[in-house]
């Protein structure tokens, strides 16, 4: 019962992560069309490129502060992927040699070892 409920909170965990950086990478692509829109509309418009451009500079803060958070996702995922080894019930289980997986060449040699 324990080791259901701690798996079950780590895959809500994890579940919620994955979901965190799709977002994210959602809300890059979105940024990216809305930059492209505003030079568009800035053509269409035939507009001065000074026109515009205090709002364009603020999307571009704004999309690299959401690149860094980016990498502090992925930061996170890697830090809680190496917490799991201290988490009883979590912590990866070895079987069979400790070589490469798979093997770079050959057939692996596998059997459970107690």
């Amino acid at each position: 019962m324990r080791k259901h409920q701690i798996e079950s909170a780590a895959f809500d965990i994890a579940t919620q992560v994955r979901a965190v950086e799709d977002m994210i990478d959602a809300a890059l692509v979105e940024m990216a069309e809305l930059q492209g829109r505003m030079v568009r509309a800035r053509a269409v418009m035939g507009v001065g490129p000074a026109t515009g451009q205090a709002a364009f500079a603020k999307l571009a803060d704004t999309l690299q502060a959401l690149i860094v958070a980016r990498g502090g996702m992925a930061d996170c995922h890697g830090e809680l992927a190496a917490a799991k080894q201290s988490v009883p019930g979590l912590r990866t289980t070895s079987y069979g040699d400790t070589d490469d997986c798979p093997p770079p060449k050959g057939i692996a040699d596998l059997r459970v070892v107690a």
